[in-house]
């Protein structure tokens, strides 16, 4: 007698197979928006960009908070305006994910960001410019070059298509 001689196994058998094809198609990332109270109503600006540029690596000072400025391709403007669709947004204590990124310094910053990577698309609610909300050190690799204005990231979420 085999495997097939018994028509409850191949029932079985099939059930099983679909279950198993069906979790590995639904295994990937479900698409976020990146939507949620706090980035859709806090700062003047919101949109949705894709990180293009970190100049050089985040300096890694235990004592040390500072804003660092990273290069955007706006893709999105949910609400305000920004100023073209290259913008330079500076980030508070930038290795830490936004949800452990604020202080007694800055209290207002946050997101469900974990961390930064080329490529990635992130949903920001801004303000403009960064001297204005930010009183503190700015790593602007950018300064050379004169780009303005550079905003100030109040809250920033993964976005995933």
């Amino acid at each position: 007698m085999t495997f097939t001689d018994y028509p409850g196994h191949l029932v079985a058998l099939a059930l099983l197979l679909a279950a198993v094809a069906l979790t590995l198609t639904s295994c990937g990332a479900e698409p976020e928006t990146g939507a949620g109270p706090k980035v859709t109503t806090l700062g003047t600006a919101e949109v949705t960009a894709r990180l293009v540029e970190i100049r050089g690596d985040f300096p890694d000072l235990p004592n040390y908070d500072y804003a660092f400025v990273m290069k955007y391709e706006v893709s999105e403007v949910h609400r305000g305006e920004v100023s073209s669709d290259t913008i330079y947004v500076g980030h508070y204590n930038p290795l830490k994910p936004r949800a452990e990124a604020a202080d007694a310094r800055v209290e207002m910053v946050g997101g469900n960001l974990q961390q930064f990577n080329l490529g990635d698309l992130q949903r920001m609610a801004l303000e403009v410019p960064i001297d204005e909300f930010y009183m503190g050190g700015i790593v602007n690799r950018y300064f050379d070059e004169g780009v303005e204005p550079i905003y100030w990231a109040v809250w920033t979420n993964r976005v995933v298509k």
